[in-house]
């Protein structure tokens, strides 16, 4: 990863060289100049090299990542998995047709040789690595030809360098998927070559909507209106052809829906609209709604993104005002229509930015679909500004300035950026990677290793039930239990493994119990940890504090558990914030107050205990 970043380098400074000194698009010494800057292809593998990045060592943040996606995959695939409230037939408000769609793509690793459910987890990543990639080269196609090839070339770098594409790209998140489809949306709408493409662009952005997320339809509405505003001053012709495309793309709509309607009726055996059942719950619940799972102040986003994008945020936000700027400065240098599209271009990530900061519950995830739109700001204000820096004119105070001066200042802001999400990047995987790893020696099948476990067992969590990272680390048909902890919202239940004359997977639409869309505990989620062969815990030394009475230290009770593997864990309730945000080195002359403190994220077995045995 490191090599990566430092070719990333190289080749970030090659081309800020060019623009800055010129302005002139970068294009390779002795070949013939490129529309986009460099190479489509070219840009695909940096955006697939970033994105396999992802794939093979990014955590699962979002505990909704397993339970709502992951798992029902398993249980597509596998027979068995833990089932939310969400995938009740009560309440219908997730859509199988997402799910069925990665399920494939797993089970298409099982048809090659060596499979395990680990490799099909990793193999669902590397596709959505693939698909992310090529929405990505898409848009930075449509950016560099449409907009400014060097445009492109900064939102290439925008994105691949940008921590929050590392949490992204492939995460099994609607939001993530959605984020791929408006991608495409976006490119569709901005795309005016060989004639408008508003059919296209609907239909992305409702696939968006209908098999992601539906709020993330949303981030359609300037390309509509801009659509309706042309339309309403273009002559009659004009305007029945917008009339036919948007009917078009309404068409498309509703045939997307429908699939998905037949889809969702087979697996719930009743009639339900998932997409409708969503939005109702989300704005018209009557019980609070996703307000239940907590909220967050109004400066939740504007930290997580500056943590994610950094110098990048802080440009997407200056786009508007740039542009302003520069239509008061050179009001001739664009016209009305070249205008109105840069509007429409950067409008997106602002109105998906105020929207969401005005929701009181808040979650990382849910600025997903606006980071193409973040990068693309982004590199706009910087085009902008190193246009500003490349004038030469000596009566400006700009034009004052050494080439080389502003070429060392732009490329240390630059490399200091790269810098920072490397840090970042790193910080979480070293700190929260010990999930995806302590399930390794229950799959060691190596010749005279002992096999750990039988088939069927359970591996129990208690207090750690939301870094379970799926049923895909748990090999011969175990099953993930849950014992009693502190915790006092509603747990997943399990699918119903009964084999019935309705169907397949009978689990999906028969009835349910101790569900509920109020986060109340069901006491019917637990087991006896007697019961439990396995137990999940994460151990603090840093800590002295008193621990609560269902969430003793099981690590130290050597007594009944043995450890199969611990893994180092951040404790982040001990760490400084810049050693959580960032990776900071252990290090003798970093003060001890900077540095990381750490617990130990293991897997337990159960001891066996000596038979005693009874004189007669």
């Amino acid at each position: 990863m490191a090599t990566a970043f430092q070719t990333l380098q190289l080749l970030q400074l090659s081309q800020l060289s060019q623009v800055v000194r010129n302005g002139s698009d970068y294009s390779a010494p002795g070949a013939a100049p490129s529309a986009y800057g460099i190479q489509p292809i070219s840009a695909f593998y940096w955006f697939l090299a970033a994105a396999f990045v992802s794939a093979w060592l990014a955590p699962i943040q979002d505990c909704d990542e397993t339970f709502n996606y992951w798992e029902p995959a398993h249980y597509l695939s596998h027979g068995y998995g833990l089932q939310t409230w969400e995938y009740s037939p009560d309440f219908a408000i997730r859509s199988w047709l997402y799910i069925g769609l990665h399920a494939i793509v797993g089970n298409v690793r099982r048809l090659l040789p060596q499979a395990t459910k680990v490799g099909e987890f990793y193999f669902v990543r590397i596709g959505l690595a693939f698909a992310c990639a090529l929405c990505q080269t898409i848009l930075f196609m449509v950016i560099s030809t449409t907009l400014n090839s060097r445009i492109g070339i900064f939102f290439i770098i925008a994105t691949i360098v940008s921590p929050g594409n590392f949490h992204a790209s492939t995460a099994f998140l609607p939001s993530s998927f959605a984020m791929y489809m408006v991608t495409l949306g976006a490119a569709a709408f901005m795309n005016w070559r060989g004639g408008l493409r508003t059919t296209l662009g609907m239909f992305w952005f409702a696939t968006a909507g209908i098999l992601g997320w539906p709020f993330a339809a949303a981030l359609c509405a300037p390309y509509i209106l801009e659509e309706g505003i042309l339309a309403l001053f273009s002559d009659k012709n004009a305007f029945i052809e917008a009339f036919l495309r948007v009917g078009r793309g309404v068409v498309s709509v509703f045939g997307l829906l429908f699939v998905d309607f037949i889809i969702n009726l087979f697996f719930y055996k009743k009639i339900e609209v998932v997409t409708w059942n969503i939005i109702k719950y989300n704005i018209f619940s009557s019980t609070g709604g996703p307000e239940l799972y907590g909220t967050e102040p109004w400066t939740f986003y504007f930290k997580n993104l500056a943590l994610n994008f950094n110098s990048w945020f802080i440009l997407a936000l200056l786009a508007f005002p740039f542009f302003i700027i520069q239509k008061i400065i050179s009001p001739s240098s664009q016209g009305v229509k070249s205008g109105l599209r840069t509007v429409v271009f950067i409008s997106p990530f602002y109105m998906w930015l105020a929207i969401f900061t005005l929701q009181p519950h808040k979650e990382e995830r849910f600025m997903y679909p606006v980071y193409p739109f973040l990068a693309l700001n982004a590199s706009i204000s910087l085009h902008m500004i190193l246009t500003a820096l490349g004038s030469s004119d000596p009566k400006t105070l700009i034009g004052k300035i050494p080439a080389k001066l502003k070429l060392t200042v732009v490329a240390l802001v630059m490399l200091l950026s790269l810098d920072i999400a490397v840090l970042r990047v790193y910080g979480v995987y070293s700190a929260y990677s010990a999930p995806l790893k302590i399930y390794a020696p229950l799959w060691d099948t190596t010749e005279g290793a002992q096999v750990i476990g039988r088939t069927e067992d359970s591996v129990c969590f208690g207090k750690e039930w939301y870094r379970f990272p799926s049923s895909y680390f748990l090999p011969r048909d175990m099953h993930a239990k849950f014992v009693r902890s502190e915790f006092r919202g509603l747990l997943p239940g399990e699918f119903a493994e009964a084999k019935t004359g309705f169907g397949f997977w009978s689990g999906t639409w028969m009835p349910t119990n101790g569900m509920n869309g109020n986060n109340e505990e069901d006491l019917g989620k637990y087991t006896d940890l007697r019961l439990c062969p396995f137990l999940v815990d994460t151990q603090y030394p840093e800590r002295t504090d008193p621990l609560p009475p269902n969430e003793p230290d099981y690590i130290a009770d050597d007594v009944n558990w043995e450890i199969v593997r611990c893994e180092p864990f951040l404790d982040a309730a001990s760490t400084h914030l810049i050693a959580r945000a960032l990776y900071v080195p252990d290090i003798s002359f970093i003060p001890d107050k900077f540095r990381r403190k750490w617990g130990r994220h293991c897997l337990l077995q159960r001891r066996k205990q000596p038979e005693v045995s009874v004189e007669k």
